[in-house]
């Protein structure tokens, strides 16, 4: 059974002014353009990303809604159209969430939660017709509002095309169209950070073929014994890693300074021009005001909040829930984190001793730690995968029982609790090989040992490209298993849900070829769960990209390469996949702005304590400069003899260090780390003062936007008035009478 809803004119009328829905005063005739097609233009270069989009929705001057103004709105002579598609879903759907059904102390309130129990089994806006385009010629103005997105923004053959986001506002709402509208900002920097990365990568090939240190390990590796790498291992000699000790270099070279702090400071300035764009949509989208004024209560919140109080900022009485409370429910959530981060330490520690125990019982093997070291991240990957899905459940329940007033802060406290715990999962074990792993073994006869097992030790060519090794395989590897399940998995859902609803007509008797209504048709289709996981995945994949950059310069084209896929993707499932969600304002992508500026703050010093204590930049610049100029005898300078009681081999073997015969610190270690600290605290000053200028040189609203602003408020307040008296204007000069 289906219940088709619709509301009179008069409840629209009454719960638009009850929820400040905006509408429109005047026409604003400014063409809205964006800095690409300015630069194109400009350069005489032909667009080959625009494209002429038919309907285009008009742009207005708005104000909050006035049943008592109506006539001086604009359209306000026809009641089927004045109030869009998306505002009548929104106020349907906030009747539905704020309508008791039960008992308020048990929460008994709103459509979600009959859903959620199964009373009703969907509740969704209707989609405007099929998407496919009719197999007749038609005319574009003639298409519907969701084929127009099929054609011209959901099929792969649109990949190199603007996004039509004015569309996408109109048919899914401001919250949806400002995720794309970011999406596509962030894939549009990336491409300048990709082509860097791809030429500092071809630079580092360059040097695998001439870099001195190499030749020697290749050509002189055989005279070279290294001590070995378990207590049951034997020696081996240097040149044995000469293919591993070329590719390290590919991520290792003097082109990672550049690139570290070309990323930092591609970071910031992103954020800035992001903020702007920001502003222009929202004011374009009249959302500019949204959260300060005009964001009411969520409607869960409304119906289960057990006082009311009076709002300093509008006046009008709101439900409240005491702070006192809130707070003991924040610290208990804030617990079960805790708790969740030493659940994920815990696997970060049984992986390392998997790594350690793996290599002493392949040791026999010529790659055995490079095995160990694969199969470890492998098997990270999936721990990690397993523990995002349990701790998502968690935060969605302890979000819910916290009682965030309005759904902006409901967001934001449940992406913060999520973000955290990710941030460790997928961030802990590329920090500890970057940063801890093989700074604490000791030397030859007097290993550190952990668990009754020797401290994990970096290979011979380094940390860095077990560090690139890591990032690939998370990142990438979370990036193609995220698009296999985006592509494959809701066409099997579709399918099934399908199948399911055939069988059902068949039980009743029913033609399958018989005409479907379009409320059965979207019946059929998957349910939108929201925008969280698509955010989360970008902005991990920033972190992948800023944080450890250092380590691999090809991240970004990766990134690059995933992002165009990943428009094409989300736009398919909201136009061909989805039932049509209930549209949602926002005035901008929420904290996840917060998380990204942080973000950028750690990747400025990420990269640096990276370059001075994983990369040997500093210590080939420290060789150059107190020797001849060259790199001859680099390799040598950077291995110790081990001590003499050290009996586990005949030969006297070497192992990566700046020790003496017995095992102290060398007098190059302690100049080494002097330099490294020096630089870690030059890099992230001038990275960050860089950083405050670019800020201070953009501004967040651009001038233009600002007038519009104070225009739109002018606007506002002349058509609210409640006496408009016209005074009479005259051209004559005024002359002032004398006395």
């Amino acid at each position: 059974m289906y219940v088709l809803l619709n509301a009179p004119w008069s409840v629209l009328c009454y719960y638009a002014e009850e929820i400040g829905l905006r509408v429109p005063l005047q026409v604003e005739t400014t063409q809205e353009t964006n800095w690409s097609e300015d630069v194109l233009q400009y350069l005489h270069i032909k667009n080959i990303l625009a494209q002429q989009v038919p309907n285009p929705p008009p742009d207005y001057y708005t104000c909050q809604f006035r049943t008592n103004k109506l006539k001086r709105f604009l359209g306000h002579e026809n009641k089927d159209t004045f109030f869009k598609t998306t505002q009548r879903h929104q106020i349907l759907y906030e009747i539905l969430s704020r309508t008791p059904y039960g008992a308020l102390k048990r929460g008994e309130v709103g459509i979600a939660r009959l859903v959620s129990e199964k009373i009703f089994t969907a509740a969704y806006p209707l989609h405007e017709g099929p998407y496919q385009m009719p197999r007749a010629p038609a005319d574009p103005e003639s298409l519907s509002m969701r084929q127009i997105l099929y054609q011209y923004w959901a099929r792969w053959a649109c990949w190199k095309k603007y996004q039509p986001l004015d569309h996408i506002r109109e048919y899914f709402g401001e919250k949806v169209a400002l995720y794309f509208a970011w999406l596509g900002f962030y894939t549009g920097w990336l491409l300048p950070a990709a082509v860097v990365g791809f030429l500092l990568s071809l630079f580092g090939i360059w040097l695998m073929v001439t870099d001195v240190p190499a030749h020697e390990v290749c050509s002189n590796g055989n005279n070279i014994v290294m001590c070995p790498l378990c207590d049951i291992c034997s020696s081996w000699n240097l040149s044995s890693i000469c293919y591993t000790y070329r590719a390290g270099i590919l991520f290792d070279n003097g082109g990672t300074v550049f690139f570290s702090i070309f990323m930092s400071l591609w970071a910031v300035t992103f954020l800035e021009y992001w903020k702007r764009t920001c502003a222009v949509l929202s004011h374009r989208w009249d959302c500019s005001e949204f959260e300060e004024s005009e964001e009411r209560p969520r409607p869960e919140f409304t119906a289960m909040a057990p006082t009311t109080i009076r709002n300093p900022v509008t006046g009008a009485e709101e439900p409240h829930f005491p702070e006192t409370s809130r707070c003991r429910r924040i610290v208990t959530g804030n617990m079960v984190i805790i708790i969740m981060v030493a659940v994920v330490l815990i696997f970060l520690l049984a992986i390392i001793l998997y790594r350690s125990i793996l290599s002493i019982i392949i040791s026999k093997s010529r790659n055995a730690g490079r095995i160990a070291s694969l199969t470890g991240s492998v098997l990270n990957l999936v721990v990690i995968l397993l523990l995002s899905k349990v701790y998502t459940y968690l935060a969605h329940i302890l979000t819910r029982w916290e009682m965030h007033r309005t759904q902006t802060k409901y967001e934001d406290a449940f992406i913060l609790k999520v973000f955290i715990f990710q941030f460790v999962n997928f961030y802990s074990s590329p920090v500890y090989i970057a940063f801890f792993k093989g700074r604490f073994v000791g030397y030859p006869g007097n290993y550190n040992m952990l668990f009754g097992v020797r401290n994990e030790d970096c290979g011979a060519s380094g940390c860095l490209i077990e560090l690139a090794q890591e990032l690939l395989v998370i990142m990438v590897g979370k990036q193609i298993i995220n698009n296999v399940q985006e592509f494959i998995f809701p066409k099997m859902k579709t399918w099934w849900h399908k199948r399911k609803f055939n069988l059902a007509h068949r039980e009743k008797g029913a033609n399958e070829q018989d005409n479907v209504s379009p409320w059965e048709t979207d019946y059929e289709l998957l349910v939108c769960e929201g925008l969280f996981d698509e955010y989360l995945e970008m902005v991990l994949q920033f972190g992948f990209i800023t944080i450890f950059v250092a380590a691999c310069p090809l991240a970004p084209l990766f990134a690059l390469v995933n992002n165009w896929v990943e428009v094409r993707l989300d736009a398919q499932k909201f136009v061909c996949e989805y039932r049509r969600p209930v549209a949602e304002r926002a005035q901008d992508i929420g904290i996840w702005f917060t998380i990204l500026q942080v973000i950028t703050y750690l990747a400025v010093i990420s990269n640096a304590f990276l370059i001075a204590f994983t990369s040997d930049f500093l210590p080939r610049l420290y060789y150059r400069y107190t020797t001849e100029g060259s790199l001859r005898g680099y390799i040598d300078f950077t291995l110790s003899v081990a001590p003499n009681n050290f009996t586990q081999s005949d030969i006297q073997c070497r192992y990566r260090g700046f020790r003496d015969e017995k095992g102290h610190n060398t007098p190059e270690y302690y100049n080494l780390l002097a330099i490294r600290l020096g630089f870690v605290i030059i890099f992230e000053h001038v990275v960050f003062l860089i950083s405050r200028m670019i800020d201070w040189m953009v501004p967040d609203i651009p001038e233009d936007v600002q007038i519009k602003i104070k225009r739109e408020h002018y606007m506002a307040k002349q058509a609210l008035a409640e006496n408009q008296v016209r005074l009479p204007i005259s051209t004559h000069p005024t002359v002032k009478p004398s006395l």
